[in-house]
């Protein structure tokens, strides 16, 4: 039995209880709980300034909570997050985590070439052998439709669309076990989007990746999440399987959301 069929029948792979941020008078968010599922995706819907960034920040680490744990199982166990060091914290974002931001530029060395960007997370986790890590970039960018003829291009020279691809092979080439995504289709034309969630599908279902995905686009994740939470005010008013929660939503406030009353 391998070691993620383990953890799926015993434990979940994140495990969050009474998570809240405050800004000031403002809630962030509060009393946010849930269980995350190894080879799950989580979807984390809401309008704008509902709380789903402040949350996606406060699980990935990227802001500090008032309270609540965050639960994370490592290769040695369960560890609460939120109570790692800093270089501990650190060696889990580049490591079993990824943080897929919704501007590529946010995620990416702009100045480095494409196959540099791909090649700096190996070597974040140990890869040293150049010719096995350009081998390894070359390999990944063709899995996310670039050009391998580009590997040498910096980021600038692509468009949006291919930014965001490479910030994608980017994170996902060390196989992490836990990945989060920040409107990842944001900004981009309809076309481009629709190329973008068919890679991601089927990435996620492929690598058998768990996933947290805040997004304003019901339609992204009717195609990616399992689940869903949707959020109002800071709050979780309404969760579920996706489908059973756009079909049939029970909350007045996502009614609204999945009739398009609300611009979300």
């Amino acid at each position: 039995m391998t070691l993620i069929s383990t953890i799926a029948a015993d434990r979940p792979l994140l495990h969050v209880d009474n998570l809240t941020k405050s800004y000031g008078g403002r809630v962030g968010c509060a009393d946010v709980g849930f269980d995350l599922w190894p080879g799950e995706v989580l979807g984390i819907v809401g309008e704008s300034g509902s709380g789903k960034s402040t949350l996606l920040s406060c699980l990935a680490g990227h802001m500090a909570p008032d309270q609540g744990t965050v639960v994370f199982e490592t290769a040695s166990g369960p560890r609460d997050v939120l109570s790692l060091s800093e270089p501990e914290r650190r060696r889990l974002a580049r490591t079993d985590w990824a943080y897929v931001h919704q501007n590529p530029r946010d995620g990416l060395r702009m100045g480095v070439s494409a196959g540099g960007n791909v090649g700096e997370r190996l070597m974040a986790v140990g890869a040293r052998h150049y010719g096995q890590i350009r081998e390894k970039a070359s390999d990944w960018l063709g899995r996310v439709e670039i050009d391998t003829g580009r590997i040498d291009d910096r980021p600038s020279a692509f468009s949006g669309g291919m930014q965001q691809r490479l910030q994608i092979a980017r994170n996902l080439v060390t196989g992490p076990r836990l990945v989060f995504m920040d409107e990842p289709t944001g900004g981009l034309d309809v076309s481009v989007q629709a190329r973008l969630l068919d890679l991601l599908r089927g990435l996620v279902r492929q690598m058998g990746l768990s996933v947290i995905i805040v997004t304003h686009d019901l339609a992204v994740v009717r195609l990616l999440a399992d689940r869903l939470m949707v959020m109002k005010s800071g709050r979780v008013v309404e969760q579920g399987l996706t489908d059973q929660v756009l079909d049939d939503p029970q909350h007045a406030y996502t009614q609204l959301l999945v009739s398009s009353v609300l611009q979300v």
